[in-house]
């Protein structure tokens, strides 16, 4: 080799991307009070652009977080309001459980719990301690 000659270039591998991976404190919440892997974004559907704002895949449980309740916001406008009726009836008959909490619910304990019962199988309607009446 030549003193001003520079030595041969090695061949770079093209990068392949990583798959985006989205953590906030709902995902975190579900893996240490759950244990389970939770998926924000989580698109359920093989064709559509279809997604649940959270998703637990292993046990086919869905979280939809219906923000604009109050504030005529996109969940409860008619078109979509209508979109989230066909989204919602698609993902049940796919096998998915789906559950609908609001923003300020996101966080409670009652819906880490309401999942917990989800996914250990154990809601008894006699002892209901969701849902009773107030």
């Amino acid at each position: 080799m030549n003193y001003y000659q520079l030595p041969p270039k090695a061949k770079k591998r093209p990068q392949r991307a990583k798959p985006k991976e989205i953590r906030d404190v709902f995902t975190v919440i579900c893996k240490t009070d759950l244990g389970v892997e939770c998926v924000k974004e989580y698109q359920f559907h093989p064709t559509r652009k279809w997604r649940f704002d959270y998703a637990i895949p292993e046990h086919k449980i869905a979280l939809e977080v219906e923000g604009g309740v109050f504030t005529n916001g996109r969940h409860v406008r008619p078109q979509g309001f209508l979109g989230d009726v066909d989204k919602y009836n698609c993902a049940a008959l796919m096998g998915w459980r789906l559950f609908r909490v609001t923003p300020d619910t996101l966080y409670r304990t009652r819906t880490v719990n309401l999942l917990k019962s989800a996914i250990n199988g154990d809601f008894d309607p006699q002892n209901d301690t969701f849902f009773a009446l107030k």
